[in-house]
């Protein structure tokens, strides 16, 4: 149970159990249960607020996309709502920062980090929190924390509307783009939850190898780089997506594609008991180390180490 809801995969476990023939113990079973009941319930929470935000957006001109969340839920899983969602996802334009933020102070919205200057804080980082009690939102300018890892992945990019239950629709990125984000995604954090890479598969279900192929060379020309290979390894030892034999050689033969799914896998399994890998010390090391190789080339590594000192430097309170 302890490593389930690490991974923030109890609805999927409760579901996938009885297809199995397996018979958890009572006290076991009663948790997935409750767990998956406050999952559904929340997530069906999460649907209706979204379509108050996609209302309020619209209404006041401001362009915004769902990513992640129940749009990525509705869009790659038979049952979206067995998908844990913890916030809502927003990406709007740095130009409309100011309008989009006094929107959503409207709509009954703090901003949690910062407490105060909304605007200087997203200089410097992709996202800010906010929340009404309720629910919460991280409200994107950006989507990696490295400018030069998917720079033209934004809301100019292609996008699909995704059907949700209740007759919401929200619009999130066009295939293409949102597998190379998702790579990005995972790979910030080293994978180290399960769920996200669940994600990632669930997207990939049932296509051919010759389309993970060109999405993988996609993914290439938008700048992934070898988070996206890193990805494709773990989704093909964990859940037998199909790869060519060319593109499995290609990641396999890669040295540092190689370490960062090796990198992946540690994380996602170790020492789980004790909860996040921030709450760990020194649990976030080798996530900072794997972020160093997912650009090749010493100016990405120099300019990373710059990005992680810089934040470092401004959690303890200080100027960069």
């Amino acid at each position: 149970m302890a490593l389930c809801r690490r991974h923030r995969v109890q609805g999927f476990v409760h579901a996938g159990l009885p297809t199995l023939k397996v018979v958890p113990p009572d006290a076991e079973a009663h948790i997935l249960t409750t767990d998956t009941t406050k999952i559904v319930a929340g997530n069906l929470g999460a649907i209706a607020e979204s379509a108050r935000i996609l209302n309020a957006f619209h209404g006041s001109g401001i362009a915004v996309l769902f990513v992640k969340g129940m749009a990525l839920a509705g869009l790659v899983h038979p049952k979206p709502l067995l998908k844990m969602s913890s916030d809502i996802d927003l990406l709007v334009d740095p130009a409309e920062l100011p309008a989009a933020a006094g929107l959503l102070g409207d709509l009954g919205y703090r901003s949690l980090a910062p407490r105060t200057g909304v605007e200087r804080w997203h200089e410097w980082h992709k996202e800010s929190v906010w929340s009404n009690g309720r629910q919460q939102i991280d409200l994107h300018t950006g989507l990696a924390d490295n400018d030069r890892l998917i720079p033209g992945i934004g809301l100019a990019s292609p996008m699909q509307q995704v059907s949700l239950p209740g007759g919401v629709t929200l619009p999130t990125l066009a295939t293409d783009e949102l597998f190379a984000y998702l790579c990005v995604h995972g790979a910030s954090s080293a994978w180290f939850r399960l769920k996200w890479i669940l994600d990632l598969a669930a997207l990939l279900r049932n296509r051919p190898a010759e389309e993970v192929d060109r999405l993988f060379e996609r993914s290439q020309a938008l700048g992934a780089g070898r988070s996206a290979g890193q990805a494709l390894l773990l989704v093909s030892e964990l859940f037998g997506t199909s790869l060519s034999s060319a593109l499995a050689k290609r990641l396999v033969d890669d040295r540092p594609v190689r370490l960062l799914a090796t990198l992946a896998r540690k994380q996602m399994s170790g020492k789980f008991e004790l909860g996040e890998p921030a709450a760990i010390r020194f649990g976030t090391a080798a996530i900072h180390a794997s972020q160093l190789l997912l650009l090749p080339g010493l100016r990405f590594k120099a300019g990373e180490i710059f990005r992680q000192g810089c934040a470092a430097i401004r959690a303890a309170g200080r100027a960069c």
